[in-house]
């Protein structure tokens, strides 16, 4: 015999099923409305967003000092923090979506069949979607444009740590659907930290299309686990960066110390870095130099660290933290000043070492051969593949999307950075004069 659920199960079961049926009905209005009108919800909440960093900081001070007080790791209250600088990049992310063409009910393929009708697709929002997330209260935002532009009605569940400054900013996107004549329902946020609710919200098909888990490893897999919707998500941010033989030392050495300590603490912040055996003995020390003084810590395979030791001895040299990377190292997202260093033949030891063991996010390739560029480009199996460029560049924001949902290293549907169209879907329609079929 089943036994009851206890009141706080059925609390927040209630909850949970309130704001999904507040969504689906809001799904509806957010489909139909004009880009005019959520156009305008946009532009509101990014006049508000600008009106209202005095407040917004104070909320975030809260979530800053209960953090530091539970004893959260420097990187994770770096992610927590709204100042000046991250909400004018969510205001202008909100106005960048708002010049956007709006995706919803384009038509586009069309091809006349010998039938006499007409075959083409029409885009549509995908509906409602469940947003988890940790740490970055900049995501409320970012989801909520997101939903407001493609059309879609949104339940985020941001993380504990991060509650004052998200009910803050949850608050400014409702007032902005409102003024806006939209229904605020469409972007809900779940008002407890109780995670049964995360439970609920996975569970729940009847009211949500997708979740989208943006957090640690353990957040992730678990949704991936227990979802009874299709889940959007990354695992992990394993970013490679590989020094050809015909690279511009130059150039990267400016790249590589953007992609690794730039900031520490994203997921697309490189975290392994290949060089050729030919470059080797000349990038390594000088690469190392700037780490050191960085006071980021190298883990490096055998030849690497040879050559760093003796670096090490020449005169007036950084003293540089070089220790023996082990085989879990080359799989490692640090998030962290460390760094795993490898010395390869070349760019097809290079594309096999990042497809064996990368998290298939981000990888970059720095050359100056044409040739060398396409087949990395080719062959590495990945979400993001760049060539002369740092993977901090993969970015919804950076890639012109206006913001981001998450990033994807799944090949359904969505990939890389997820902007408007990763929340929308196709429909077939035909167009006919009256043709049956025989």
């Amino acid at each position: 015999m089943n036994q009851p659920m206890s009141t706080v199960s059925e609390s927040i079961q209630t909850l949970m099923q309130r704001l999904g049926q507040n969504a689906r009905e809001a799904a509806t209005a957010m489909a139909r409305a004009d880009s005019s009108v959520k156009n305008k919800a946009l532009k509101t909440l990014a006049t508000l967003l600008r009106n209202n960093i005095a407040a917004l900081q104070i909320d975030n001070a809260k979530d800053l000092e209960r953090a530091v007080a539970n004893g959260l790791s420097a990187p994770m209250v770096d992610r927590l923090k709204l100042d000046p600088k991250t909400l004018e990049t969510c205001a202008v992310g909100c106005e960048q979506l708002a010049a956007m063409p709006d995706p919803i009910g384009e038509m586009t393929a069309f091809k006349a069949q010998a039938s006499g009708i007409q075959v083409g697709q029409m885009r549509v929002p995908l509906g409602v979607f469940g947003m988890i997330y940790e740490s970055r209260p900049n995501v409320t935002i970012e989801a909520a444009s997101l939903a407001i532009k493609s059309g879609n009605a949104c339940i985020l569940r941001g993380g504990s740590e991060a509650i004052e400054s998200n009910r803050a900013l949850a608050s400014l996107v409702q007032q902005a659907l409102r003024d806006s004549g939209l229904p605020e329902t469409a972007v809900q946020l779940v008002p407890t930290t109780d995670r049964a609710a995360v439970g609920e919200l996975i569970t729940m098909p009847a009211y949500v299309d997708v979740i989208i888990p943006r957090g640690g490893k353990g957040l992730i897999e678990r949704v991936s686990a227990e979802a009874k919707v299709p889940v959007i998500k990354h695992l992990d941010g394993n970013c490679h960066i590989y020094v050809d033989e015909a690279a511009d030392l130059a150039m990267a050495l400016n790249v590589c110390d953007n992609a690794k300590t730039q900031k520490y603490s994203p997921c697309n912040a490189m975290e392994s870095l290949l060089v050729a055996r030919s470059v080797a003995a000349e990038f390594l020390p000088k690469i190392a130099a700037i780490f050191a003084a960085k006071g980021v810590q190298m883990r490096c395979d055998a030849e690497a660290l040879t050559i760093l030791r003796q670096a090490q001895d020449k005169p007036h040299t950084v003293r540089a933290e070089l220790v023996e990377a082990t085989e879990a190292d080359w799989f490692e997202e640090y998030l962290a000043p460390i760094i795993s260093i490898k010395v390869l033949d070349g760019v097809d030891a290079a594309i096999r070492h990042i497809n064996h063991y990368s998290s298939h996010h981000t990888d970059s390739i720095i050359t100056s051969h044409d040739q060398t560029a396409k087949k990395f480009l080719r062959e590495v199996d990945s979400a993001s593949v760049m060539v002369n460029a740092s993977t901090r560049f993969a970015d919804g924001f950076e890639y012109g999307l206006g913001a981001e949902i998450g990033i994807s290293t799944d090949k359904f549907h969505a990939r890389g950075p997820v902007g408007i169209e990763g929340l929308t879907s196709l429909k077939y329609i035909v167009l006919g004069n009256g043709e049956v079929r025989g």
